[in-house]
């Protein structure tokens, strides 16, 4: 992300931090993960993992915007604004409990009501942002307006087909291409018109704070991770293979928050500072936080099985979240400009063993898979210190 300084470094003088307003604000996304992740508990199936995937998506999406009005409205935010939106995802977290019955249409209206009111806070300030085309195109939420006619698999499909068309967006509408949307809307609006209406500015968004809030909501994730083992052990009988559990998850997770936030950017793992577009960051920052949150009830499910192999549908989720964040680790160190061998280097051999033992180690209790991905997840944070640093880029990429 443009801008923006390691999260290990001092901050600089005069640099802006998160207000009190934002951090009330993340108490949603706190409510939210901590109830996604009731969606993957006990046994989940794939129909489990995909409901679960297209929700956090949508449930992140929400906090994303209005992170981003925040970030760059500064102290003109509206606090109104901003509380609006937390009581639309408080209503979204709250829907999830009940979505296959009957809430979904309670979280999806939510959701449409959430977006739509973080355009409306663009539209006033006569703003728009280059890096975050989904402000300007709405496309992605007909699908979502349209499902409200719908119920069970076909609703759940069209909150994806929206949800896809976001992403699309963002990984393919540059800010050029963004600012001559823009010019051209304002050009047909002032042909229409005998005054010409306020031509909308392009507005920057103030990255080291942006990198703080994308930090601040992974480590809201880790604490969810931490949370989920803690009640699970809870319930359990205290011997010495949940020892090893219980030991073998805090060191997990305490490499996940070093690769992420002392050896990442943005709380994406091995990702450079300054090396990709705000746009594309997003998303990253998205998938990460997603597969950790998988990892947290995965890890939480795991515990129950420390005598007798974990089924299968547990050892899937906890190798391929695990996979998925390593995966995303080896996009962002080719991203950051680490070449091919060294980025497959780090993160090759880790992905190869934990797909491998979700595949074939049908046997392994908890301790056995817990400590096994402890293990992947050492070999890239130890390696990422003897491998050479990258030089950070001279001047920041263009959106």
């Amino acid at each position: 992300m443009t801008d923006s300084t390691p999260a290990a470094s001092a901050p600089a003088e005069g640099e802006r931090h998160a207000s009190w307003l934002e951090l009330f604000f993340d108490l949603t996304a706190v409510a939210g993960v901590a109830q996604l992740a009731h969606l993957l508990h006990g046994s989940p199936g794939p129909g489990d993992v995909a409901l679960y995937a297209v929700m956090f998506l949508a449930f992140w999406t929400g906090w994303m915007l209005f992170t981003v009005y925040g970030n760059v409205s500064g102290e003109e935010t509206r606090t109104w604004t901003v509380l609006a939106g937390m009581f639309g995802m408080a209503v979204m977290a709250a829907s999830v409990h009940g979505v296959r019955e009957d809430r979904a249409g309670a979280f999806a209206l939510a959701y449409i009501l959430v977006r739509s009111l973080a355009g409306k806070a663009w539209e006033r300030r006569g703003e728009y942002v280059p890096d975050l085309p989904i402000t300007q195109w709405g496309l992605g939420l007909t699908p979502w307006i349209v499902s409200m006619w719908f119920d069970g698999t076909a609703r759940y499909a069209l909150w994806a087909l929206g949800l896809a068309i976001d992403l699309a967006v963002m990984f393919t509408v540059s800010g050029k291409r963004l600012a001559a949307r823009m010019e051209a809307q304002y050009a047909e609006e002032a042909a229409r018109r005998r005054r010409s209406p306020p031509k909308p500015v392009a507005v920057l968004m103030d990255a080291p704070h942006l990198g703080e809030r994308l930090g601040l909501f992974q480590l809201i994730v880790l604490g969810e991770a931490v949370a989920q083992v803690v009640a699970a052990a809870s319930e359990a009988e205290w011997d010495a293979a949940l020892y090893g559990v219980g030991a073998g998850a805090f060191l997990l997770l305490l490499l996940l928050w070093s690769l992420s936030l002392r050896h990442g950017a943005d709380g994406v793992p091995l990702l450079a500072w300054d090396v990709l577009p705000v746009r594309l960051v997003l998303p990253l920052h998205c998938f990460v936080a997603g597969s950790v949150a998988a990892l947290a009830a995965a890890l939480g499910n795991a515990v129950e099985y420390t005598d007798h192999p974990v089924p299968g549908s547990v050892r899937w989720l906890l190798c391929g979240s695990a996979a998925v964040y390593l995966a995303i680790a080896g996009v962002a160190a080719l991203s950051s400009g680490r070449g091919g061998r060294e980025a497959a280097l780090l993160v090759g051999p880790s992905l190869a063993v934990v797909l491998v033992t979700g595949a074939v180690d049908r046997e392994a209790v908890a301790v056995q898979l817990v400590w096994l991905l402890v293990l992947a997840a050492a070999w890239p944070r130890v390696l990422v210190d003897r491998l050479p640093r990258t030089p950070p880029p001279s001047h920041a990429p263009s959106p």
